[in-house]
């Protein structure tokens, strides 16, 4: 008897120890509106220490992927994941490149069963966007195989990258259709062009296969395969040039601000007339974003700080002076319910930096 009351008594430790939110999660958020069929495609990457929670959140939306640095909390007792301050795009949008986020807070449930272990819930929009966002239904998986470890959040930073799909190959071609024939034949050689001298040969050396009239018989074609983000060398030797170029110039620091959190959000916004002004924006010498044009709508940074460094510094890096030179910003500094503003101006001799140093009683409780 008393050996089955350790066992359950172990056992029960286990499995309130199991009840834990880190992990690699994927799923789908739903518009919850009547006749809206827009949908995210989301990911967390999260770990947990304590009741406290930090990570990565990412989604897809029409033909741009964004992601952010983000914490939050998690309770034990209840299984309820709390996350706030997370910027989704509306809906609505007709251009996600001048886009107007929706500032959303995740709340999700911990489900845990032998089939597989869920984390489902709602992104509530804020209340001043009451009437214009949308909630967010959303449904994660946590995905078992991938490990995530102390590691992963090191360089993390905030991204935003466009991508056009490739048109996607019929799945079949009419036997007797020689026109659908000969398009998917372009297509083939417009993938492989290497193959294209080749595959006459290689089709020579093989049998004749019979051929028929009947339009009831197809021929499959292999699809093509779906390409999110195509490779682009040019814009990556010109992201290898930013980087060069921001190492010859001076660092112009112009203040020091004291914060908080040691994950922070950045909004840029063009200081003057809109003219053309964009940049680039670096984080202790590294690359965060690159080339955004400033508009009077922001765009955002989401930045982890390194507690080890005395001080962290944002550089704002000029990749044009736009029609009426020097580039300058307006930079908002977002750390938790404070907000910090601060005007920035950059040329091709300096970069405009300034200072973000962590309060130490938020270096000791983070730790």
């Amino acid at each position: 008897m008393k050996k089955l009351v350790l066992f359950i008594a172990v056992f029960g430790t286990l499995s309130i120890q199991a009840q834990k939110v880190t992990g690699y999660w994927y799923g789908q958020a739903n518009v919850e509106m009547a006749g809206i069929q827009n949908n995210y495609l989301t990911e967390l990457i999260i770990s947990q220490k304590g009741n406290k929670v930090r990570g990565f959140f990412g989604y897809y939306f029409k033909d741009v992927y964004q992601s952010f640095v983000v914490k939050g909390t998690f309770d034990p007792k209840t299984n309820k994941l709390v996350i706030s301050d997370i910027p989704i795009i509306y809906f609505k949008t007709n251009s996600t490149e001048n886009s107007v986020d929706c500032i959303t807070s995740f709340y999700g449930t911990l489900r845990v069963s032998k089939v597989k272990t869920e984390l489902n819930g709602y992104f509530y929009r804020d209340k001043k966007y009451t009437y214009t966002c949308p909630d967010l239904r959303v449904n994660y998986t946590l995905f078992t195989e991938a490990k995530v470890t102390d590691s992963i959040f090191k360089d993390m930073t905030s991204t935003r990258s466009f991508w056009k799909p490739q048109p996607p190959a019929p799945d079949v071609v009419k036997g007797n259709d020689a026109k659908q024939e000969a398009e998917m034949q372009a297509v083939a050689e417009v993938k492989n062009p290497e193959k294209k001298s080749t595959d006459k040969s290689a089709d020579e050396t093989k049998p004749q296969e019979k051929k028929t009239t009947d339009p009831a018989v197809t021929v499959p074609v292999e699809k093509a395969p779906v390409v999110l983000a195509p490779e682009q060398p040019v814009v990556q030797a010109d992201i290898v040039k930013i980087k060069e170029d921001f190492k010859k110039r001076k660092q112009i620091v112009s203040k020091q601000i004291e914060v908080a959190s040691d994950s922070v959000r950045l909004s840029f916004y063009d200081n003057a007339e809109v003219d053309g002004d964009s940049i680039s924006v670096f984080l202790n010498g590294k690359l965060v974003v690159a080339h955004q044009g400033l508009t009077e709508r922001a765009f955002n940074v989401y930045i982890q700080l390194d507690s080890s460094l005395a001080t962290n510094e944002v550089s704002m890096f000029a990749e044009n002076l736009g029609k009426y030179p020097p580039n300058t910003a307006l930079m908002v500094i977002s750390d938790g319910d404070k907000r910090y503003e601060t005007f920035l101006s950059s040329d091709f001799q300096g970069n405009a930096t300034i200072r973000l140093k962590l309060r130490r009683n938020s270096v000791a409780n983070s730790n």
